[in-house]
């Protein structure tokens, strides 16, 4: 079989002596356009994990690759004048012209010709001479270009900019490095840096856009440039210059494809996709592709087969890949929003860049470097009242109470808003009785209650709790009173209004679909129906909106009668007042429409006249869609207006948002569901906004929450299905870190965390 590999990078290489060493008769070619030796960049990385693969696939590249690799064991962050590290990262890394070499002279041994200095002027010419094509040429793939329409690509720019450099100065660990600019406006800078042979190290610089204009560098030489950062991590340098290689200012591209094979061309690398360089992982996704390739195509024994083979690849590769580039997206969002955590101190940094693509969570670390995490711990718990502390041993995050005006939280988990759709009349029943106090039972520092409507017409659908009247005022209280009696827990009481969402199917029997008898009239910001078929609501009028004020304040006087803790207002999810915000569904030209700034007049309104009739000295909370995930096409909020949200909120005298998101439009969809997917929007409202936020989105672990509290990334976690299956999940985790000081009511005292011993 006649096997062509355009491109002799790591992928195209590895591919190549792979195959040719398990199926000698076939003809393998590698066409590189450089010359031998010459290559872009410095050093890469790889990880010990895969190190592993290399040395079960080719025992003598292993070799080889092992002898010349610098390795190091520690992460050093360099912020504010501190050095902090943190230990058990195993690394390695090694000169790409290097492993470039050794990658060549294996594939050579093994018979597999390796001709440089060729461009490939016709690839379809090329394709129609060989049995299989394999495009391994990078980035800017010919190849991938010629049959774009079948490949179909996706080029997303990215905001930072970043130069790879490389430096004589030499680094025990690897290295980031953090510094201020402050002859140009406090200009931020960071940098990657780390060993790759005994006497050079990579050095990647990278800056946002705005640190980028200010410190003048588009204007400069490539020489100026040079001296600019030169003179900036001058301490850091010991006195050596920093190398250019064809190094210029780029901005990252994450590239996707939507398929990685057309007819015998099959993609590979960074042909076919990339992931940012703050993970480390380009060169090993590229060796990955070849193993996995090479391992589909020995099995081929026909050419008729072929096909088959590279779906294959493609089925196998494409779930890892993928896995990488949402990890590589988080840890890049990190490194453009920098500044968003220079308020951190040291330690605090420190663990939220350790953490910052999900990849390592506080359990991880635990492991890695225990001392560093009981150190972050500690930091963590010095916030907490002396009486939740532990002499012995750090309490976990999760464990430490948090205070809002006169309420303090035993700890920091959140049994997030339901609705249970099982109220008659809007009273909350029997059902409701043991939902709540379960739940309250099991631990968690705040129970809040499911949507409760503040009127019968504001209702989602007929099984809505409500708060408008005497009977569902008492049996709050009921569940009230038992909570407060019972157990540790608070309990907090959120009010709605359905809006355009409302007189809908119980969720079982159709979410968000209309009623087909018995509806009610519908109100919303504009008359937009949710669905098509649904019923068209009117825009509220002056009346409709004073009506609708004076529910939520009636409202507001039950739930201070009944005795909950907390309040917080519904202003999200494509309900009433989410209709207001978001420019998918308020197309108003009146005062209520328009800019953001109008648009939130309303919900303010509603807010500030909630917050007048609630007691004082108890907390209030908001809930809000940070994000409306809209297409592409439309204009919806995102996470800079849940910014502009927060602080309105916060000045109407909010005391910590509920940071949630989407169910604004029935098309719209978040781009990819995952683990504590919508925390990047806590964390950026809490961290640009200066308010506490309370974080949800598919958060199921103690060590998930745990990870988001001690990175700053939220101050509460609300967890919502993660009680449905288990109303204990605060006690759970509370046995499984031996934390001996959550609530548990007497009758279950036999069961009790029994405190770990000190190691």
């Amino acid at each position: 079989m006649h096997i062509v590999c355009i491109g002799g990078g790591p992928a195209g290489l590895y591919f190549a002596l792979l195959l040719k060493k398990a199926r000698p008769d076939h003809d393998i070619t590698v066409l590189e356009r450089n010359r031998a030796g010459e290559t872009f960049g410095f050093g890469v990385v790889f990880s010990d994990e895969t190190l592993s693969y290399l040395e079960e696939n080719d025992g003598p590249t292993h070799e080889r690759i092992t002898r010349a690799f610098a390795h190091w064991d520690a992460i050093d962050v360099h912020y504010r004048g501190t050095c902090t590290r943190s230990g058990g990262h195993g690394f390695s890394g090694i000169s790409r012209r290097v492993l470039l070499d050794i990658l060549s002279e294996r594939a050579e041994e093994l018979g597999v010709k390796v001709v440089h200095e060729t461009e490939v002027a016709d690839v379809e010419a090329l394709r129609k001479t060989c049995d299989l094509l394999v495009a391994s040429d990078g980035l800017n793939s010919k190849t991938r270009a010629t049959y774009a329409d079948h490949f179909a690509p996706s080029l997303e720019k990215r905001k930072a900019k970043y130069i790879w450099l490389g430096t004589k100065q030499t680094f025990d660990a690897f290295t980031f490095l953090f510094e201020e600019a402050k002859e140009a406006g406090g200009a931020l800078f960071q940098v990657h840096a780390y060993k790759f042979d005994a006497d050079t190290s990579t050095f990647i610089v990278e800056t946002d856009e705005e640190s980028f204009a200010k410190a003048g560098l588009a204007t400069m030489s490539e020489g100026e440039q040079v001296a600019f950062l030169e003179k900036l991590f001058a301490k850091h340098l010991g006195g050596h210059a920093l190398l250019s290689n064809r190094s210029a200012w780029l901005n990252f591209h994450t590239l996707r494809c939507r398929n990685w094979s057309h007819e015998n061309v099959v993609l590979v690398g960074d042909a076919v996709h990339t992931a940012h360089f703050s993970i480390g992982s380009g060169t090993k996704l590229a060796m990955e592709d070849a193993i996995a390739l090479a391992g589909e195509m020995i099995r081929v024994k026909e050419k008729s087969e072929i096909a088959s083979a590279l779906a294959r690849y493609e089925r196998e590769r494409r779930i890892i890949v993928e896995k990488t580039q949402a990890a590589a997206q988080d840890s890049l969002l990190f490194f453009e929003h920098t500044k968003r955590y220079t308020s951190f101190d040291p330690l605090a940094f420190t663990f939220r860049l350790l953490t910052r693509s999900k990849k390592i969570g506080y359990d991880n670390l635990a492991l890695r470097d225990p001392g560093f995490v009981d150190r972050v711990t500690r930091s963590f718990e010095d916030g907490a009242p002396p009486a939740a502390r532990d002499a012995e041993r750090p309490v976990p995050p999760m464990f430490t109470p948090f205070s809002l005006r006169g309420t303090t939280l035993a700890n920091r988990i959140v049994v997030s808003p339901m609705c249970m759709y099982s109220a008659h009349e809007g009273v909350p029943g029997e059902f409701h009785f043991v939902h709540y106090g379960s739940r309250a039972t099991g631990g968690a520092g705040l129970v809040m209650t499911e949507m409760t409507c503040v009127a019968k017409d504001a209702r989602i659908t007929h099984g809505c709790a409500g708060l408008w009247n005497d009977e569902q005022e008492a049996a709050w209280k009921k569940i009230v009173d038992f909570v407060h009696r019972e157990t540790h827990a608070k309990i907090g009481l959120q009010l709605g209004h359905a809006g355009r969402k409302g007189a809908t199917k119980l969720m079982w029997e159709g979410m968000d679909e209309p009623l087909a008898d018995g509806a009610w009239p519908l109100v919303s910001a504009s008359a937009l129906p949710y669905f098509p078929h649904s019923q068209v609501p009117k825009a509220m009028d002056r009346a409709d909106m004073d009506r609708v004020v004076a529910e939520h304040v009636a409202a507001v006087l039950r739930g201070a009668r009944a005795g909950f803790d907390l309040l917080e207002l519904h202003m999200g999810h494509g309900y009433l007042l989410a209709s207001f915000l978001s420019p998918l569904t308020n197309t108003r030209t009146d005062e209520y429409g328009g800019s953001l700034e109008n648009r939130l007049r309303f919900p303010l309104e509603v807010f500030r006249a909630m917050r007048e009739a609630w007691p004082n000295d108890k907390p209030m909370s908001a809930r809000f869609s940070a994000t409306d995930w809209a297409p592409k096409n439309q204009r919806g909020n995102d996470g800079d207006d849940a910014v502009v949200i927060a602080r309105a909120l916060k000045d109407a005298g909010c005391d910590v948002v509920d940071v949630s998101t989407g169910q604004t439009a029935a098309g719209a969809r978040p781009p990819f569901y995952g683990r504590m997917y919508q925390a990047p929007f806590a964390d950026q409202v809490r961290n640009e906004a200066h308010m506490p936020a309370i974080t949800v989105g598919n958060i199921s672990t103690a060590d998930q929450a745990n990870t988001l509290l001690a990175a700053g990334r939220a101050d509460l976690i609300a967890i919502g299905r993660g009680h449905l299956r288990d109303p204990y999940f605060t006690f759970h985790a509370a046995e499984e870190y031996g934390y001996d000081g959550v609530f548990l009511p007497n009758p279950y005292g036999v069961v009790k965390p029994q405190k770990r011993p000190v190691s």
